[in-house]
């Protein structure tokens, strides 16, 4: 079964390889449902709240479940950004992971730097300790395209043993008028264990009041997910001051 995937994973690797290479040659959409994030942030007291409706990881023949997701963001000024995740696993009926944090970018055209950095928190009952997760965050924007790159660590005390990791990935978007087609490469480790290799697609349609956000990703190697799929709702408000 995992030979013949292997076979599978190849050729979409190849194929998305030379999707997101061929279109190396504004504002960011990035974040869900890709594993990257763009180097913007919320904007001066805007929030944003993405509500994830369900996530699927199938490996092999077991599947797991995650829903609702929550990722809200709260602007501070122009270039800072607090940040917060939380899931949710309906099938073991408790929290899977959570995080509060901050995002700083500092927006140029074409290019933006950030750098984003989340406490992990122990949200289940047999977690005691605590971890952090930061990185690096680059922005690139052209006419017909944009490209995120991210590039962090990771050091993770929750479980009693630490772990330690990194990952790094790579976005390409393609903005059109109301979807943005997007196509990412997202690699991670955690010491003592191999490398995850994955490729992705998706599309954020964007109505006149909500975002709606879907993504597929494979597997490109045995130590990956075979599929990951994920469907969110994104909104955003503006809070007004009193002058």
């Amino acid at each position: 079964m995992r030979s013949g995937c292997s076979h599978v994973r190849r050729g979409v690797a190849t194929y998305t390889l030379g999707a997101v290479l061929s279109c190396f040659g504004a504002e960011a959409f990035a974040f869900p449902p890709y594993h990257t994030t763009d180097a913007e942030t919320a904007g001066r007291d805007a929030i944003e709240w993405r509500l994830g409706l369900v996530e699927i990881e199938r490996t092999d023949s077991v599947s797991e479940r995650l829903a609702p997701l929550s990722h809200l963001n709260f602007g501070l000024g122009d270039h800072y950004e607090i940040s917060s995740e939380l899931e949710y696993s309906p099938d073991d009926g408790r929290l899977h992971d959570g995080a509060l944090g901050f995002k700083w970018a500092g927006t140029q055209i074409p290019l933006s730097l950030g750098v984003e950095t989340l406490a992990l928190l122990p949200v289940q009952s047999d977690q005691s300790g605590s971890g952090i997760e930061s990185q690096f965050l680059a922005t690139l924007r052209r006419d017909l395209w944009r490209m995120h790159v991210n590039a962090g660590l990771s050091h993770d005390a929750r479980g009693g043993e630490v772990e330690k990791g990194w990952r790094g990935s790579v976005l390409v978007e393609l903005p059109r008028e109301r979807m943005t087609p997007g196509f990412e490469l997202f690699a991670t480790e955690h010491r003592g264990e191999n490398t995850k290799l994955q490729a992705g697609f998706g599309i954020i349609a964007s109505f006149e009041r909500i975002e709606l956000r879907t993504g597929l990703h494979v597997g490109l190697n045995d130590a990956a997910p075979d599929l990951e799929a994920s469907v969110w709702l994104s909104w955003k408000w503006q809070l007004e001051r009193d002058r």
